[in-house]
């Protein structure tokens, strides 16, 4: 009897559930898009910079540093702990270190998802279906970026609103703690208050209660707002997150700020997930709470205006979703294949509440993280977690190692945070991808370069720009090719540098 005991404890530990299969699948893809993750941008070498500082100097500067444009301006520092952990692991794992997190953050997120979907319909399989479309469609923006921490404050914070919207939840504390962690991580903080706007809104409209008789729902906003203060600029990052929202230039100028493209495949999930939306929501015979209809409503008009905004309707919508499909099909009880099904679900539900849970996605994670320390290459392609020589300036930067210019250099806008990771502090950049920080002047300055403008020539002289780092073939570079006191220095199939002699 004790020995069959102890072989059930043991398979109970042994034996994943779901979400933990679920789990390690979505960790085991982002580890193999590692590459990919880390060569759609520059924004990594920036974050890893910065971070750097951080630690070096325990100081977290709030005027740039990093530029020679805007030396010394007013800086907001709206994700210097992302910055700062980003570092951290590089310091002690490197590239793969990083990579290792982001998979961490991502694939926690999604799990939350399915967690929350599972906890509100209590069907697995299609709390599953449900994650698995979120992970395709949030797969876009699966970047080494810090709005992956932004991806996992939103999950935990909708899952805690969600406790206190069906009284699970009594105390509004955690909140305030949570925000306080979100707006030094991201600038996105906002989107918890927007969040939290919808379930306050809806839960005055669903029980038509007083303000007064909802005082938890009213200080998670209020207390929110407030600890949003507590960051390295106080009230300068509402200014900056605004400020750059409310430019259209800078938007417009933004890839990931404009509006999914429907032609490109990898959007066609999240159109797959509007269109159950509406399914669902047109089936539904009994009333939504107004909190998810604000939620689903709110949260697609913001993934349709801004391409970035998926991973966030992901995590805020899908599990809504999941609980009204549920809810239609308990409905349909009368049907033989769907009480079979319902049947079939109570069974893995009964199955699933004997096990633990937790050992393989543990094994995964540390395992995974000791392979790629020891220099194991787990991407798909087994390029190896570093930045591609086809992307940004590797090779280019080597020669400029061995062969340093004299003064100010004008740089490929997407290259910027790569040449901060490279350079820093011996170098400066004209610009990179923090356009919040940089603005609308100078980027437009930047772009009259770029496109031979009339006058592009004065911001070269009002910057005293002394060498030249551009992608092979660009028009400024044909430009000083037939430039008095240009000369190429250097190119490759990647990389053009031209040097300046008076």
């Amino acid at each position: 009897m004790k020995i069959n005991n102890g072989i059930q404890k043991l398979l109970s530990i042994l034996i994943p559930r779901l979400g933990e299969i679920f789990f390690i699948a979505i960790f085991a893809a982002v580890i193999g898009l590692g590459p990919r993750m880390m060569n759609i941008d520059g924004d990594l070498g920036r974050h890893l910079t910065l971070g750097n500082y951080i630690i070096d100097n325990r100081d977290i500067p709030t005027e740039d540093i990093f530029s020679f444009t805007k030396n010394g301006d007013p800086l907001t520092p709206h994700e210097w702990l992302s910055d700062l952990f980003f570092a951290l692991i590089y310091r002690a794992a490197g590239l793969n270190g990083v990579v290792w997190l982001t998979a961490l953050i991502i694939a926690g997120s999604l799990w939350l998802v399915y967690k929350y979907s599972l906890n509100l319909s209590n069907m697995s399989l299609i709390a599953l279906l449900g994650g698995i479309l979120g992970a395709a469609a949030s797969s876009l923006h699966w970047l080494t970026r810090p709005h992956i921490f932004t991806i996992l404050l939103a999950a935990l914070w909708i899952g805690e609103l969600e406790k206190m919207r069906l009284g699970i939840r009594k105390s509004w504390l955690i909140f305030p703690f949570l925000m306080l962690i979100w707006v030094n991580l991201h600038g996105a903080f906002i989107a918890g208050l927007l969040i939290w706007a919808c379930y306050f809104v809806g839960m005055l409209l669903d029980q038509k209660i007083t303000l007064h008789k909802n005082q938890s729902f009213f200080w998670v906003g209020i207390s929110s707002i407030l600890v949003s203060l507590i960051n390295p600029d106080g009230f300068g990052i509402w200014k900056t997150g605004f400020g750059f929202l409310g430019n259209q230039y800078l938007v417009s100028h933004t890839a990931e700020y404009l509006p999914p493209d429907f032609q490109q495949p990898a959007f066609w999930p999240f159109m797959v997930l509007i269109l159950i939306s509406i399914i669902v929501l047109g089936l539904s015979k009994k009333r939504i709470a107004f909190s998810h209809l604000f939620i689903v409503g709110g949260w697609t008009i913001m993934a349709l205006f801004s391409a970035r905004n998926i991973p966030l309707y992901v995590v805020t919508v899908i599990p809504v979703l999941i609980s009204e499909t549920c809810g239609i099909l308990c409905g349909w009880k009368d049907s033989i294949i769907v009480d079979k099904f319902i049947d079939f679900q109570k069974k893995i539900a009964t199955t699933e509440e004997s096990l633990k849970g937790g050992f393989w996605s543990t094994v995964a994670v540390i395992l995974t993280l000791v392979l790629l320390v020891s220099g194991t290459r787990l991407d798909f392609e087994r390029r190896g977690n570093q930045f591609s020589e086809e992307v940004f300036p590797v090779q280019a930067s080597s020669w400029l190692e061995d062969n340093p210019p004299e003064g100010n250099g004008f740089n490929y806008f997407p290259w910027g945070g790569y040449l901060l990771y490279r350079f820093w502090p011996e170098r400066s950049v004209f610009i990179d991808g923090q356009t919040d920080f940089y603005g609308e002047e100078l980027t437009r300055k930047y772009e009259k370069v770029i496109t031979l403008t009339d006058g592009w020539q004065e911001v070269f002289q009002d910057y005293q720009i002394m060498w030249v780092i551009m992608p092979a073939g660009s028009m400024l570079g044909s430009a000083l090719d037939d430039s008095v006191g240009w000369e190429e220095g250097y190119h490759d199939r990647t990389t053009e540098i031209w040097l300046y002699s008076e």
